[in-house]
């Protein structure tokens, strides 16, 4: 990724997610590091399935986690929640039209092993659609023990780390619920990859980059 950064032209993202809180677990510190570093970005912002009160959450929370990025775009569908393999035609076609209208650098979506079928279907149909693009897989803890040995990391700082929990609990009164929705888990899954990536803060967040091209500087 730091060849990608350092560029003088902003860094495309399109970021990929099934659910509402999807995007700001996965990546959430990745994208506050970025800005924090005062790396350009241009970030198209994806989520498949917001309804109803998600989808208020889901607009301010990518607000929320794109502050200081004036080229970003947020785009809300409304795919069944838990029924994305029945919708594989509609979402197939939803990503295509994205694509027709991006050109991102670093493709961000789901992983391929993820135990939620939704997040494994957006994951397939991102592979099948962006073929000539970087893709990053990230993860997303859950009670099925799914996570698995992710190859790429970007270490946060302790205060990007704070930012993110604060705005996921600020954003998503509908998780709270959950048991595994809190600080605790988000903090320790981001210090289990930070110690296996030995970042300087101790945290970090985890990707699978299963297949890149190299390119030599001109």
């Amino acid at each position: 990724m730091e060849g990608l950064v350092l560029r003088r032209e902003p860094l495309r993202l399109l970021c990929i997610g099934a659910h509402s809180d999807d995007i700001e677990i996965g990546l959430g510190g990745t994208i506050l590091q970025l800005i924090e570093s005062g790396t350009k970005l241009s970030v198209h912002w994806c989520v498949a399935s917001a309804r109803g009160q998600r989808s208020g959450e889901a607009e301010a929370s990518a607000r929320a986690f794109l502050q200081g990025v004036p080229d970003r775009r947020i785009e809300l569908a409304n795919f069944d929640d838990s029924y994305f393999p029945a919708q594989s035609r509609a979402i197939k076609e939803w990503l295509a039209r994205i694509r027709s209208e991006c050109t991102p650098d670093i493709v961000f979506t789901h992983s391929r092993d993820d135990a939620h079928q939704d997040h494994r279907q957006l994951c397939e149909l991102t592979w099948n659609l962006f073929r000539d693009h970087l893709i990053l897989e990230y993860e997303i803890p859950k009670w099925d023990g799914d996570l698995g040995r992710p190859n790429l990391y970007m270490p946060l700082s302790g205060k990007t780390l704070e930012r993110k929990i604060a705005l996921l609990m600020e954003h998503f009164a509908t998780q709270r619920s959950k048991d595994w929705f809190d600080a605790e888990t988000f903090t320790g899954i981001a210090r289990l990859r930070g110690m296996e990536c030995r970042a300087p803060e101790h945290f970090a967040e985890a990707f699978t980059m299963r297949k890149g091209t190299l390119v030599l500087a001109p």
